[in-house]
């Protein structure tokens, strides 16, 4: 029998993407293996989200190879995006879930079971037929991680899901992310949550003006940063 295909590691080689004269990302070189989540931290337009969407293969880089699996053709099979602000389709939380199955390619006699499986790990079983476009914020976002978690994906790429959060929401949806990392899945997720950093990262990534200035063990960015920027950074000093 084949061998299941992968979408790790994903490789960037040289990647830069520009728009007109802005440079977005500049000339990254990264790797990303199993292993406990790694969080992408930086300012403002440090060009967080448009990695995720490179990463994911919603963006084509200017210059620079992606490959997934070894792979530069890849259909994201085994991998998966949530946004800050995800979008609900106009049905119920269980059809949101169906429907990410059925494109996910589930076999339709098996989809019931799995939505029922995906919505009591998010949280949201007693929501099932509730209209998704009425969920909250973060019953919103808990939906949007069962829909990615649908495509059983080995790797998860989350663009700062928690960011308009109240606290209690916050600590739901890492509480998903936390499983997630878990059961074999590699999170790699942008956040702007220093706090966030410390209770969900394995590694940082530090990135300033579309460049890669640190990547490190969590515990060693957060502690001892290595440049100028990342020291200021953690201070709350304005980097630009």
């Amino acid at each position: 029998m084949r061998a299941p295909t992968s979408d790790l590691p994903l490789v960037l080689d040289g990647i830069s993407l520009q728009a007109g004269a802005t440079t977005i990302l500049d000339r990254l070189n990264l790797t990303i293996a199993p292993g406990p989540p790694t969080l992408i931290v930086g300012p403002n337009g440090a060009g967080k989200s448009t990695l995720l969407r490179v990463m994911m293969g919603l963006a084509s880089p200017t210059a620079g190879r992606v490959s997934w699996g070894g792979r530069t053709a890849s259909p994201p099979l085994r991998r998966a995006i949530v946004f800050q602000r995800p979008v609900m389709l106009r049905r119920t939380v269980a059809a949101n879930v169906a429907y990410a199955l059925a494109q996910a390619g589930t076999p339709r006699r098996q989809r019931a079971e799995r939505v029922a499986a995906l919505l009591e790990r998010v949280g949201l079983p007693d929501l099932a037929q509730r209209p998704a476009r009425k969920l909250s914020g973060g019953e919103q976002q808990r939906l949007a991680l069962a829909r990615a978690l649908a495509r059983d994906p080995e790797i998860l790429l989350l663009d700062e899901p928690t960011a308009s959060l109240d606290p209690a929401a916050t600590r739901g949806v890492e509480e998903i992310v936390l499983m997630a990392a878990q059961s074999g899945i590699k999170i790699v997720m942008a956040s702007h949550d220093l706090g966030q950093v410390r209770r969900l990262a394995g590694e940082v990534m530090f990135m300033v003006r579309g460049c890669l200035r640190e990547r490190a063990a969590a515990a060693d960015f957060l502690d001892h940063p290595t440049t100028p920027e990342a020291a200021a950074f953690l201070r709350g000093d304005l980097v630009i």
